[in-house]
């Protein structure tokens, strides 16, 4: 029954994602930021200041028996999903493309922020992963209107938190600025739903709503245009040094927005790759990397990642430059290379270590899922060097969807 009903309200989303961008433009420039501000407001009134400091950690309430029942959750639901041979990433499903880049530090970053890997400036090669959401792979247009990136840096120096990778520093965005759930606990609850594919009850639950939650990613997820169009942020917060903590996001410096063919009727299925493609044929995309540096340890929280830090409070400071160059990506042995690759906040230099219970629960969830998609779909784990050079990269080909697919 609760598959049925999910599956009626989700028609009904994908029915307005056929008109949104005719009337969604001018909603969000109206309403979209006061909306969020009001939205972020009622979160904090149900909140409780608990005395925490600036970049403060604390250990959650069973925190390690959530995370394990989210991995096991995860589990159960990917090996129903996918066959060997075809496994696929329980989260940022589908892979729109995996694209070269270059990032570059800029030269006039402000003194207190200059730590770790933005102390000085300098250029790094990349790797950039631009994905829809999870756990099903669909035509874009049927999709919950939410993209992600994952950028992997190149050539780092410094010892690493997780030692599987010697040479990188992950960084991470979704289009949407608050992560789905606010912690552990929340996130466990989700995957349950998700399992049942019912993912809106987690949202609905009389008896633990997360209507807020709700609301906040109604304002920010949409038919989207272009990976390349977006902005995307952390959602969780990070070390800046020791003793500073923040929150990082990626904005496009696009200015047009590309059309989504044939609305009002069926877009192409992967109409967001093909608008990558067209752009990536003509031109060089950048973004632009700003950080925002925690000032208010309740109103910019470390535990709960439901709360948008406000602007207000602290502004989003330019960084660094996402440089991605004009190139062709769309081979088979390219979209193949997202399958060896592993994003993992934990691939990082101490100065940058991830803050909070979602960040670490991200280290062994995403570790362990990785492990056992790559042993599924028969890869190994691989550290790129920046060198690599398609086609002829030694990969299998991403295969056609298995027989328990679902989407």
């Amino acid at each position: 029954m609760l598959d049925r009903l999910n599956g009626v309200l989700i028609s009904l989303v994908h029915l307005e994602r056929r008109i949104d961008p005719f009337i969604r433009p001018g909603l969000d420039a109206l309403l979209r930021d006061p909306l969020t501000r009001l939205t972020t407001s009622l979160v904090n009134l149900r909140r409780r200041d608990e005395g925490f400091g600036l970049a403060e950690e604390r250990m959650q309430p069973d925190e390690e028996a959530h995370l394990q029942d989210i991995i096991d959750t995860f589990n159960a639901q990917m090996r129903g999903l996918w066959a060997p041979g075809y496994f696929e990433r329980g989260g940022n499903t589908k892979t729109h493309g995996v694209v070269r880049g270059e990032l570059t530090i800029r030269d006039d970053v402000p003194q207190h922020m200059r730590r770790g890997l933005f102390a000085e400036p300098r250029t790094y090669p990349a790797w950039v992963r631009f994905s829809g959401p999870g756990p099903y792979v669909t035509p874009d247009i049927d999709d919950v209107g939410f993209m992600s990136m994952s950028i992997k840096v190149i050539g780092v120096p410094g010892p690493k938190l997780l030692d599987d990778e010697r040479f990188t520093q992950d960084l991470f965005g979704t289009s949407v600025p608050t992560f789905v759930t606010p912690d552990t606990r929340a996130n466990a609850q989700l995957q349950h739903w998700s399992l049942k594919n019912a993912q809106l009850f987690y949202f609905l639950n009389p008896r633990q709503p997360h209507l807020l939650d709700g609301v906040m990613n109604l304002l920010w997820t949409k038919t989207q245009s272009s990976p390349l169009e977006s902005q995307y942020f952390s959602c969780t917060p990070y070390l800046l040094g020791e003793g500073q903590a923040m929150q990082y996001s990626f904005w496009s410096r696009l200015t047009t927005r590309t059309a989504v063919p044939r609305l009002p009727m069926r877009p192409p299925d992967n109409y967001l790759r093909e608008a990558m493609v067209a752009t990536l044929a003509r031109q060089d995309v950048e973004f632009d990397i700003m950080l925002q540096v925690q000032t208010d340890p309740f109103r910019m929280p470390i535990e709960n990642s439901g709360v948008m830090w406000p602007t207000r409070l602290s502004p989003r400071v330019p960084a660094a430059v996402l440089r991605i160059p004009k190139q062709v990506f769309d081979s088979a042995e390219q979209l193949a290379f997202a399958r060896v690759l592993s994003y993992n906040p934990w691939h990082c230099i101490a100065d940058h270590r991830p803050l909070g219970n979602l960040n670490r629960a991200r280290q062994r969830l995403y570790w362990e899922l990785a492990r056992v998609r790559q042993t599924m779909y028969g890869v190994q784990h691989y550290e790129p060097t920046g060198d690599e050079v398609f086609p002829g990269f030694n990969l299998p080909q991403a295969p056609a969807p298995g027989p328990n697919t679902t989407s």
